[in-house]
């Protein structure tokens, strides 16, 4: 059993001001117990891909700079596995939308950069991230094997699937997802529901624990094309067989310790041996774009 902190907050423009609000919820969090925190998807700032504004390219940072140091201080400090999400800046011109996982001495114990990349109105992802390149590797940890994902990724059977294949014992997915303001009520209801039934669904296929961790709030478009994104919070945790945890507020910050057993997947795998059941020899197709 661990205890997961969930650090669900929104954010403002001010980088400085949202690293120290992050650091006193790892300091609260590790006070109460919690050996592994997860943070939100590009926790350092406003949302800025609702526009593509090459100005919003000053935000990135390069890998170690001062993002690293300050997060590194804070998993060292507090004695916590600490879950990031940075925009990095790997060369000119060429950026990603990266994970990071330090471990309870501060070291850098691994990176995930986006693999899915999103262009959809609000969500211009793809003016600012190149796709990943590191594959679906878990991360080990002093708290156990992670499988680090991001936002977009988590409608992805299949980086679920690989990364619980190579051994990860956690998925974890960083995350920025909400509405269109503009949205009706019953249209909210399917888009949330979606987004939670199919994260659940990666618990249930693999027979791992799942942690999602939202932000909230709203945040006004800057171009004034769309009318913003009111984030729907939410965040969660689902035990092996998709069993709801803990779910945060829609509308509201939360922080919150989870226990979270990692040694139940054993048994749930033996009930339900999805992994033995697998017919591999006729998988190949999924390599397909589409089949016509």
């Amino acid at each position: 059993m661990i205890k997961v902190g969930i650090v669900q907050h929104s954010f403002i423009e001010d980088v400085d001001a949202n690293r120290s609000r992050n650091l006193m919820a790892i300091e609260n969090l590790a006070a109460g117990g919690a050996q592994l925190i997860v943070l939100s998807e590009l926790h350092d700032s406003l949302y800025f891909c609702q526009t593509e504004d090459v100005e919003n390219f000053s935000l990135a940072e390069k890998i170690p700079g001062g993002f690293t140091e300050f997060y590194s201080q804070a998993a060292s400090d507090n004695n916590v596995v600490l879950v990031t999400s940075m925009f990095e800046r790997r060369a000119p011109g060429l950026y990603h939308n990266t994970a990071l996982v330090f471990d309870t001495d501060g070291s850098l114990k691994g990176k995930y950069r986006k693999m899915h990349i999103p262009d959809d109105p609000g969500f211009y992802e793809k003016f600012y991230f190149a796709p990943g390149d590191l594959g679906f590797e878990p991360i080990d940890t002093s708290v156990g094997r992670l499988g680090v994902l991001v936002c977009w990724d988590q409608w992805y059977p299949e980086a679920a699937r690989l990364m619980a294949m190579r051994g990860a014992q956690l998925l974890i997915y960083p995350t920025a997802i909400g509405w269109n303001p503009d949205d009706s009520e019953s249209e909210r209801r399917r888009q949330r529901d979606a987004w939670i039934t199919i994260q659940r669904a990666h618990a249930v296929a693999n027979g791992i624990p799942v942690v999602s961790v939202n932000r909230n709030g709203f945040e006004e478009d800057p171009s004034e094309q769309t009318s913003g994104i009111d984030f729907w919070g939410s965040s969660f945790a689902a035990g092996p067989q998709g069993e709801i945890l803990y779910m945060a507020p829609i509308d509201s910050p939360a922080e919150e310790i989870v226990d979270v057993s990692l040694s139940r997947s054993e048994n749930v795998r033996q009930w339900w041996p999805f992994l033995r059941d697998r017919r591999i020899d006729f998988y190949s197709p999924l390599t397909s774009r589409y089949l016509d």
